[in-house]
């Protein structure tokens, strides 16, 4: 290393390391190499990106600060994630051949069973010779060995799939538990809303939260079937992700249930606004793919609730439940606190 690369390195420290502290950051490999890249100055969408959030928010949300990561600093990350898939795709074809071998193995000893019973039938019937008898056993047998040396391959690559398919799950679920988003509704999930609402109530920023509920969704999979159910989550999500700007962040809470963190508004403005994302909702038309007729009159309630000094993450989210169960109470399709 050079003296003039051990010396932008070591000022870059000094200015990366402050403003992680500043903007309750935790610090990891990845964290630092975030900030680095933001106080060298390489890359002039992430400095621009990442000083929106802060302005937005007042500091960097775990969540967003991983986004970033992965959109500028390692966009190939999401490799892992394709690995596996190829690695299960491949697991996969080869069992389906495996067994398409055995079966086929199978069929032709089923048929040459038969064949061998039709033999020793004329053994009774055309009075045949030992020698001849013995031409059709030693057939038999030789078959025999041959399924069953099939059959054994099949089990022992049945076993070792299951291996596999152990191993590729715990690994799959590594990735899931590190991944952002939730991939049914494309949004933040409930993980990156723990991460983010719990840094944001310790650092005491003033922000609003919102929890919002499909009204009647048991009904939708009852009805019109679970497809369906998946199909409104996903078209609630899209309104949910189109109307969130200027820092609004939407997550999938859990189920038919939505968070959505509002930073630097107070509540009658933020009740403004999820009272614009109910009737955004109101408008949304889902097409049930077995008749193919459009389904309308969705809705949602909503509770919406502002971070109070000492606040902690269960009394705010308690706070916001309460809300929107009341909502629920006074007919749904409607906001609280009115």
């Amino acid at each position: 290393m050079t003296e003039d690369v051990f010396k932008k390195s070591t000022a870059n420290l000094k200015k990366a390391v402050p403003l992680m502290m500043k903007n309750h950051v935790a610090a990891t490999p990845a964290n630092y190499a975030l900030w680095y890249t933001y106080v060298d100055n390489t890359s002039p969408q992430l400095n621009s990106e990442l000083e929106n959030i802060v302005d937005n928010f007042g500091i960097c949300p775990p969540s967003e600060g991983e986004k970033l990561y992965s959109k500028h600093i390692a966009p190939k990350a999401e490799i892992r994630l394709s690995d596996l898939r190829a690695n299960i795709e491949i697991l996969l074809g080869e069992l389906a051949t495996s067994m398409s071998d055995t079966l086929s193995d199978t069929s032709q000893f089923s048929a040459m069973i038969d064949k061998s019973f039709d033999n020793l039938e004329r053994v009774e019937n055309e009075s045949m010779s030992l020698d001849e008898v013995m031409v059709i056993i030693r057939q038999l047998v030789a078959e025999s060995k041959g399924i069953r040396h099939s059959t054994g391959f099949l089990t022992h690559q049945l076993s070792t799939a299951s291996e596999e398919i152990h191993r590729l799950k715990t690994q799959l679920a590594e990735v899931q538990k590190d991944a952002l988003f939730d991939s049914m509704s494309g949004l933040y999930n409930r993980r990156s809303f723990d991460n983010d609402i719990k840094i944001l109530c310790q650092s005491e920023q003033h922000f609003c939260l919102i929890l919002a509920d499909i009204d009647h969704f048991k009904n939708y999979n009852d009805k019109y079937g679970h497809l369906f159910g998946d199909a409104v989550i996903r078209g609630l999500s899209r309104r949910l992700q189109t109307s969130c700007r200027d820092g609004a962040t939407a997550y999938r809470f859990g189920g038919e249930e939505f968070a959505i963190v509002v930073p630097n508004r107070n509540i009658r403005v933020v009740r403004q606004f999820a009272d614009s994302l109910r009737r955004a909702v109101e408008k949304l038309s889902i097409k049930d793919r077995r008749n193919g007729k459009q389904v309308g009159n969705i809705t949602a309630s909503f509770g919406v609730t502002e971070f109070q000094q000492n606040d902690t993450v269960e009394s705010l989210i308690e706070r916001a439940d309460k809300l929107l169960y009341e909502a629920k109470q006074l007919g749904r399709n409607r906001v609280m606190p009115i």
